[in-house]
């Protein structure tokens, strides 16, 4: 069933959805009435309860906050409104009910990592418009495609290139790959339906179970990492040798060798449980070959976005390695570089101001992300995620330290079933978690680096599991009986991965 060379179409050109951001809002996870009915009501709910306790359990700001918090919460887990908008009624929210102040619930716009998430965003809009992104994945397709297993490990090692640079999981997927994927897939004639099992079913769950998996390789890997890593600073902050920095260059270094197993294992796994019809693929690096060629040699765009990429790296690499201004914290530095990469990138040309206000993923990211931030950090300074932990620690506290870590762990992860972002399951459950098990004993190094990267693989059990996920599964090469099969097995494959290869990783780096 494989065509000769001759043989093959031209494919035409594929149309995906548009990456978060970049399109029309997404549709409501319920009818918009019922959504609002629920929201209202858990926040009424949790508002009343505390009124009527307030002598024994709260006190009013602390209470008020509570409400708002997990009504903006379900609010995106049920999306009657776009995220950004969400957020920013919770913090106006704030501030009406008097849980806030007005330079207080603002705060979280002004805090480094939501300007380090808003340069990234302007420096992958140029990749993608210097078509240099494009240009290494076809490079890689070449390379590497002359199978259909070689194929998707070209499509994910592009992929994992471009999260050490693009925040964006969607904009790398749904922008970069999924056009060259889908145009793969139907070079062999495997569209929806009955032809998808030919090649392209088998190259679509490749790409997004790799994708979650390369999202936690990097800080840069999607754009609640480094929420993630503030929030494991912050759990640390008052224990021994705390607090814990992930900067760009330990964050890379402690996934790297469970991300790399990973990254091998899953493509392989899949390939032998859903083995695609064709099983070798020369017309598609010919096509990638012939693409190359269209597009020319390296330009002066390309050059300068490379070098500035290069440097950007360099820089954040050099903080931790060599601790360049000492004064200035890890946080900081890496927004301050990035910020600096973009302003290369603006003085040079390649990116255009209009580049940067046309970004509307990165503008909705800077609005629903800032807020989110300081919403948290007031809940944690308020006390209330230490006294949940505390609670849990009570009910649970029969358990050995081993076994708890493994429930909670497995409680964490598998919760990432009722939420549709990373980052509500970050925001939600991560401090509340890794502080049951710092309060119990565990090597609280070892729990806040664990718990940041298992946020991110957990996001293939579903197909709503973060922003590239709906946009994948929209095309139908992919049931959604088997996108659940298939996330929950590699779920149990990356989660013995990373319990095992990634313990021995991390004893060897002094975590526990």
């Amino acid at each position: 069933m494989q065509p000769h060379d001759s043989e093959a179409e031209q494919p035409q050109a594929a149309e995906v959805a548009q990456p978060a951001g970049g399109g029309k809002d997404e549709q409501p996870a319920v009818p918009p009435w019922l959504a609002w009915s629920l929201i209202v009501a858990l926040g009424l709910g949790i508002w009343l309860a505390a009124a009527i306790h307030e002598e024994t359990w709260l006190p009013a700001p602390r209470w008020r906050l509570l409400a708002i918090f997990f009504a903006v919460v379900l609010a995106l887990m049920l999306r009657p409104l776009a995220g950004g908008a969400v957020v920013l009624l919770g913090v106006v929210g704030t501030v009406i009910v008097g849980a806030l102040d007005m330079k207080t619930a603002l705060a979280g716009y002004a805090d480094s990592t939501v300007w380090l998430v808003l340069a990234a965003y302007f420096i992958s809009r140029a990749f993608i418009n210097t078509g240099l992104a494009r240009r290494i994945a076809l490079g890689f397709v070449r390379l590497l495609g002359g199978t259909t297993l070689g194929l998707s490990y070209a499509l994910l090692a592009t992929d994992t290139l471009l999260a050490g640079m693009i925040p964006s999981n969607a904009a790398r997927v749904g922008g970069v790959l999924l056009p060259i994927t889908r145009s793969l897939a139907e070079l062999y004639k495997s569209h929806p339906g009955r032809s998808a099992g030919l090649l392209g079913t088998f190259l679509m769950l490749t790409l997004y179970q790799g994708d979650v998996v390369a999202c936690a390789l990097f800080l840069t890997g999607q754009a609640s990492n480094p929420l993630a890593a503030k929030q494991a600073a912050e759990a640390t902050q008052d224990v021994p040798g705390g607090p814990f920095i992930l900067s760009y260059t330990t964050w890379t270094l402690y996934a790297l060798a469970p991300a790399l197993v990973s990254l091998l294992v899953v493509p392989w796994l899949i390939y032998r449980w859903q083995k695609p019809e064709i099983t070798r693929t020369p017309a598609a690096a010919a096509f990638a070959a012939e693409q190359l060629r269209e597009m020319g040699p390296l330009k002066r765009h390309d050059w300068v976005l490379l070098g500035t990429f290069v440097g950007v790296c360099g820089l954040w690499i050099a903080k931790g390695v060599f601790n360049v201004l000492p004064d200035m914290k890890s946080s900081d530095w890496t927004a301050v570089v990035a910020l600096s990469g973009a302003g290369v990138l603006f003085l040079s040309g390649v990116l255009t101001w209009n580049d940067a206000i046309s970004e509307k993923g990165a503008w909705d990211v800077f609005i629903w992300y800032g807020g989110l931030v300081q919403l948290g950090l007031q809940l944690q300074e308020m006390g209330l995620t230490k006294q949940f932990a505390l609670w849990v620690v009570d009910h649970l506290g029969g358990l050995e330290l081993v076994a708890l870590f493994l429930v909670t762990l497995l409680i964490y992860f598998y919760a990432h079933y009722a939420f549709a972002s990373i980052t509500v399951h970050l925001l939600s459950m991560y401090p509340a978690f890794v502080g049951v098990l710092i309060a119990a004993g565990a090597p609280p190094f070892l729990v806040v680096a664990c718990f940041a990267y298992f946020a991110n693989f957990s996001a293939g059990l579903t197909h709503y599991g973060t922003t590239p996920a709906p946009i994948v599964f929209s095309l139908n090469y992919v049931s959604q009986g088997t996108w659940w099969k298939v996330g929950f097995v590699m779920s149990v494959v990356n989660i013995v991965v990373w319990l095992t290869v990634g313990m021995a990783w991390w004893k060897l780096w002094g975590l526990w």
